[in-house]
């Protein structure tokens, strides 16, 4: 194992954050493995630029939700290409703003699936080899939700709530085992084609315009900042920040 690259493990591998994450670390030398829910063509095209450019990347298909998923995707890439030192948990739960009568028991159970149950199960099946190996990072993205609960977002604000928490208690118990775990809160909107991008369809372009340059997160720059996180000294971690752009109101000021 130790002739092969270290691995950056991104779960939520979309065309904002987590593509733009991937390609980061490839740059810096690490083999990237990207695993999406859905979407073959374009999981395929960010795998090409990433070894177009020069890096090394693989992808595969994951449904989080589904039991023994993550564990397998760990054990698999674990076993047949490299030991993964950094991991980015990247998938969201946003169900869109909805009543307390309109939010069906199946839906708010699904938010806490993929939002915090999903995260501890990933947590669950590589901290032990992270630990065994004596260092290794997790970095955790994460929303306004969870530091403040709006209305209409009781399964959102409830499961990112509780991956905060999550952050929290793993930090506590691994951190003195030379585990970095961080936790950052995306506070605002990122121009990212494959979540915010499909929720507003064709006013995306007219959203992003509306807002100026700096008034919508740049993916790319989100990349730089967990790159940062990955490779902090251990005298200096970063457990837990906000990021947001330009011309947005902090979550604790904007009433």
């Amino acid at each position: 194992m130790s002739d092969r690259k270290p691995v950056f493990l991104v779960l939520g591998a979309g065309a904002g954050i987590g593509g733009n994450a991937a390609k980061r670390f490839a740059k810096g030398g690490y083999h990237v493995v990207l695993a999406r829910r859905s979407n073959s063509g374009g999981l395929e095209e960010m795998v090409r630029q990433i070894t177009d450019a020069g890096g090394s990347a693989s992808g595969q298909l994951i449904d989080a939700a589904l039991p023994g998923s993550i564990e397998d995707l760990v054990e698999q890439v674990e076993a047949n290409i490299g030991p993964i030192e950094c991991a980015l948990f990247n998938l969201g739960a946003q169900i869109g703003n909805r009543k307390l009568a309109d939010t069906s028991y199946k839906a708010f159970e699904m938010g806490w699936r993929l939002a915090t149950f999903a995260p501890f199960r990933l947590a669950s099946a590589l901290f032990p080899k992270m630990v065994e190996r004596g260092s290794g990072t997790f970095i955790v993205t994460s929303a306004t939700a969870a530091m403040r609960g709006n209305a209409g977002q009781h399964s959102h604000a409830a499961a990112m709530g509780g991956r905060r928490m999550l952050c929290q208690t793993l930090n506590a118990e691994f951190a003195p085992q030379n585990i970095h775990v961080a936790h950052v809160v995306i506070d605002g909107p990122v121009d990212a084609p494959d979540t915010l991008g499909k929720m507003l369809g064709d006013q995306f372009d007219a959203y992003k315009a509306s807002k100026g340059a700096d008034g919508v997160i740049d993916p790319s720059a989100i990349a730089e900042t967990y790159w940062h996180i990955a490779h902090q000294p251990r005298s200096a971690w970063t457990h837990e920040l906000d990021i947001r752009p330009f011309g947005d109101t902090p979550w604790w000021n904007d009433n």
